[in-house]
């Protein structure tokens, strides 16, 4: 059965008139205002204002510190970040306003709309300006910039005239006074009565990036407008949802992308915390998708086939739902949807689907293509996560948190100036011999493409309720600042490169319990000293570890976690992996359209490790070469072509030169011999090694798996091989090399 035209196809086509096309006719309107009920002009009052955001709720265990409490230090985030800062600051106001004025019968002042999706007839115009309002929001709260904030109140300004004309000299007037889009009501219209995708094009969608833009703009920057806007078409989306019957309802969000909305109850759930009106909440409420939330609370995976971002933001919001209601389905479901995509649906870099498409669970290597991963996706599974953690405290959580945002998102922007496009990714692809395409002016994800560079901060660090505890959920090089408890931690960091990480209270102190995570990968060890005395306190990967004291101006924490060369395997087919180094994606650069085939085993020494078969290269760090190709981090982002996945290639069991010309033969729902063997490394001798593969060698006789004379020829190979100890065994490096898992 064929599937529908992906979002994808059509921008392929739209791309090639978008260059070309002519400014919007211009339209006779009112005299332009000045922008209105923006916030003091003192940046410093401005970002005090900001702080408090959508109010808290009392069901999170922990909180987040605003953006303009946590700075992104010196590094390749900060690096990515400044070129996002560099379009937010140039791209011209006029073009993102232009589709919102035609619409409203307003000058557009000449200016043409951004291109792609964001066209003069296109039917998701308007999307894109809703996540310029969201990327200039942040760039502001992070940078305190004067003249961000006067593109924010411009921006916010010009949509409040649209609002406005609308109300008073739309043609068609629209059902309600707060109406606010870049088309007439016509595809909300259409879609009560069921009409597909691609004659109408996710309207509710749309709707909610102009108001998850605005509501930005208020409590990032304090421009009580947005607030204003935002509230008045939240009075339209209950006028036009509330009286529907809850089965209209749920087949129209049933619908494949025309009943897409995004994030709609999230953001109206934020809107009845921030206006405390009960029609906000009840029109939030409107957006259960009834059939995929009663499966995903009961834990029913039913996602095969769904459109994957079309479902995602859905649970977030189900969340903020649970936080105003208590409904514990709210919370189950948003819980077992994320275990339903962060493990057996999500490929090593972190991302999910194929094609936009939510695949079988499991389904990896036989998915890998072109167009893995939509960078949309990965972005609200992040929220997501993000959201779960600060109801359950899980290290898993920030596990995904931290490979989706360093091994994708890092990755989504390539490494290139430019202040007339975003230059991120949308589909990221996972297959051999593939490339990145970037640009994506005016598509999904070059709207969240926008946002996620500008927001590196968001999680570095929560803290408890009670204000007694401190979460250093992530790595990075920052500086926190916590008014409440006057403290200043700086973080000094080269993440994602090895190296230790040191936490400095640069100001204030006093009794605090520190929480700091123990990476997944971390299994060479995580080393805490405090003053340089090192702590006693147990670290086991995938979980936090505490240390309480009464800190002082100048102490300093020292983390180390070295890195380690690991495979990850597919779950569906065991010999396709991925190489990582530490939490770092590796890549190996090729053109080739087939799988590379690597086998490890011939060169592992008795410490066993890939370092024995992984080289780094000479003056590039976190570079490395094995079957004479270079791997590269993912999160360089450029036009070479790579292979994120391999073919792992063991046929024959080896020891170094020494051949035993049998095969590596597996169990039917085991490892083969080898990874059997080896998972049991290192060897202190070879003595050691002879009696693992001796009593290896029996078990796979007695299964059947070997024959005795194959059985003999293996533990004379193992007997015959000198693999010595490795060129880093004893020394301080050898527990940075390598593990096989």
């Amino acid at each position: 059965m064929s599937q529908p035209p992906t979002r994808r196809a059509l921008l392929r086509i739209a791309v090639g008139t978008a260059a070309a096309a002519a400014p919007l006719a211009y339209t006779a309107g009112p005299a332009h205002a000045a922008p209105t009920g923006a916030a003091p002009a003192d940046p410093l009052a401005v970002r005090a204002a900001a702080a408090s955001a959508v109010p808290v709720p009392p069901t999170w265990g922990v909180r987040p510190f605003a953006l303009d409490q946590v700075t992104v230090g010196d590094g390749v985030f900060r690096h990515k970040r400044d070129l996002m800062l560099e379009y937010a600051r140039s791209y011209p106001v006029d073009r993102i306003l232009a589709v919102f004025r035609a619409n409203a019968g307003l000058d557009t002042r000449g200016a043409r709309p951004p291109g792609g999706w964001e066209t003069s007839d296109g039917n998701l115009r308007g999307h894109y300006g809703g996540h310029f309002l969201t990327l200039v929001a942040q760039a502001y709260a992070d940078t305190g910039e004067a003249a961000l904030k006067a593109r924010l109140d411009q921006l916010v300004g010009a949509l409040g005239e649209c609002r406005r004309a609308l109300a008073e000299h739309g043609s068609p007037r629209p059902s309600h006074p707060g109406y606010l889009a870049a088309y007439p009501e016509t595809q909300f219209i259409l879609l009560e009565s069921y009409t597909t995708y691609p004659t109408i094009w996710a309207p509710y969608y749309t709707c909610h990036k102009i108001m998850r833009g605005l509501l930005d703009a208020h409590t990032l920057a304090g421009n009580t407008q947005a607030l204003d806007i935002a509230s008045k078409m939240g009075d339209w989306v209950h006028s036009r949802l509330g009286h529907l019957p809850r089965a209209q309802l749920e087949r129209m969000w049933s619908i494949y992308i025309a009943g897409e909305y995004g994030g709609m109850n999230e953001v109206m759930a934020d809107l009845h915390a921030l206006t405390g009106r009960e029609e906000h909440l009840a029109a939030a409420r409107c957006f259960d998708n009834t059939a995929l939330l009663d499966a995903c609370a009961e834990d029913r995976d039913i996602l095969e086939g769904r459109h994957a971002n079309q479902h995602i933001p859905q649970f977030t919001g189900y969340l903020r739902l649970f936080d105003h209601t208590g409904e514990e389905r709210y919370a189950a479901a948003a819980r077992n949807f994320w275990g339903m995509v962060a493990g057996p649906r999500t490929y090593s870099l972190g991302g999910t689907g194929q094609g936009e498409m939510f695949r079988a669970r499991g389904a990896i290597a036989a998915t890998l293509d072109d167009k893995n991963a939509e960078t949309c996706a990965t972005y609200n599974m992040l929220k997501l996560s993000r959201q779960l953690f600060f109801h359950e405290q899980d290290a898993a959580l920030m596990d995904y948190y931290e490979r989706g945002l360093t091994n994708h998102i890092l990755a989504s922007r390539k490494d290139v100036r430019s202040t007339d496009s975003p230059e991120v990714t949308y589909f990221v692809g996972m297959g051999p011999g593939v490339v990145r395409e970037y640009d994506n002016t005016g598509t999904c994800c070059g709207g969240t493409g926008m946002e996620n560079h500008t927001k590196y901060q968001d999680s570095v660090y929560f803290r408890s309720a009670d204000g007694n505890a401190l979460y250093v959920n992530l790595y990075l090089a920052s500086t926190l600042r916590w008014p409440e408890r006057g403290l200043v931690i700086e973080q000094s960091s080269d993440y994602p490169a090895e190296g230790v990480r040191t936490l400095t209270f640069r100001a204030g102190g006093g009794r605090l319990d520190l929480r700091l995570r123990v990476p997944s990968w971390a299994t060479a060890g995580f080393t805490v000293t405090v003053n340089g005395i090192r702590q006693r306190a147990e670290a086991t990967p995938g979980s936090y570890l505490t240390l309480s004291r009464r800190w002082r101006r100048g102490d300093q924490v020292r983390i180390s976690a070295p890195y380690r060369l690991r495979v990850e395997s597919a779950p569906d087919d065991p010999t396709v992996q991925s190489v990582f180094y530490g939490p770092v994606l590796l890549v190996a650069q090729s053109p080739d359209p087939g799988f590379r085939a690597f086998s490890f085993y011939k060169d592992f020494t008795l410490r066993g490790d890939l370092a024995d078969s992984i080289a780094p290269e000479e003056g590039r760090p976190m570079h490395f070469t094995t079957h004479g190709l270079t791997l590269a981090p993912f999160h360089v982002a450029d036009d070479t072509r790579y292979h994120a996945y391999f073919k792992r290639a063991e046929p024959v069991v080896v020891f170094g030169t020494r051949d035993s010309g049998v095969p590596n033969r597996a169990r039917d729902t085991g490892p083969a011999f080898l990874d059997a063997l080896w998972a049991q490394a290192p060897f202190a001798t070879s003595g050691h090694l002879v009696r693992a593969v001796r009593s290896l060698a029996g078990t796979w006789l007695s299964e059947g798996l070997f024959a005795r004379a194959e059985r003999d020829r293996v533990i004379a190979a193992a007997v015959d091989a000198d693999l010595g100890h490795g060129p880093a065994h004893g020394d301080e490096r050898a527990g940075s090399g390598g593990s096989l898992e």
